[in-house]
């Protein structure tokens, strides 16, 4: 976590408009990555550890029209999947937790994916933040999924500093306002890829610059 000098503490008026412009700018967040079901999105989170969601996409775009439910999945078996994802990275870790989970959802799930945190742990390749991500974007509830992105620009505006992303996701349920809950992580997170990027955050074309804790931001106006 940065140290307290090189953020101010952002106020709950700062964070409440900061959220506000974020709702005007853009409505109806969606993630990058592309889905149609609760199954494919899960997938997709699964398959985007240590991955980019175009890369993801790409290969989602090749595997969904031939199998998008467990059974189909299970169908194909591992080697298949691997011919499909084998552009990303760790494709074969990720297809032998992708084969497991669709054998646990069919098992225990009746072939659907549960809506609760402890499930959807308990899956292979699920951890807290894939486990925040489908609970938030397929049922609706308001969990805060921690990236690299909200972690850095959570510290880096003085939003909700932590030193590690449970704390920082702890400390974000508390201070974001409830109205903006439910769409909150997915505005951080386009935030935080297009704007506040990690080497040199685009301070000049920041909606929300003058509510920012950022202390050292003007040096990246340009």
């Amino acid at each position: 976590m940065p140290s307290t000098t090189e953020y101010r503490l952002m106020k709950p008026a700062e964070r409440h408009e900061f959220f506000r412009r974020m709702q005007e700018i853009n409505p109806h967040p969606k993630s990058d990555l592309e889905y149609t079901t609760p199954f494919e999105l899960l997938i997709a989170v699964i398959l985007s550890a240590q991955a980019t969601d175009k890369s993801v996409n790409v290969a989602t775009a090749k595997l969904y029209p031939v199998a998008n439910t467990p059974q189909a999945i299970l169908a194909l078996g591992e080697e298949k999947l691997i011919s499909y994802i084998q552009t990303i990275g760790l494709f074969r870790t990720k297809a032998k937790n992708v084969i497991k989970t669709c054998q646990i959802l069919i098992e225990q799930h009746g072939g659907k994916v549960p809506d609760n945190r402890a499930a959807l742990e308990a899956l292979p390749g699920v951890g807290r933040k894939t486990a925040n991500v489908v609970l938030n974007v397929a049922f609706g509830q308001p969990t805060m999924a921690v990236d690299t992105h909200i972690f850095r620009i959570s510290n880096r505006m003085g939003l909700a500093p932590g030193k590690d992303v449970v704390a920082v996701e702890e400390k974000l349920l508390k201070v974001v306002p409830g109205e903006f809950m439910h769409h909150a992580h997915h505005w951080l997170i386009l935030h935080g890829r297009y704007t506040c990027v990690a080497r040199k955050p685009k301070c000049g074309a920041c909606p929300v610059y003058d509510v920012c804790g950022f202390k050292t931001k003007q040096k990246f106006v340009e």
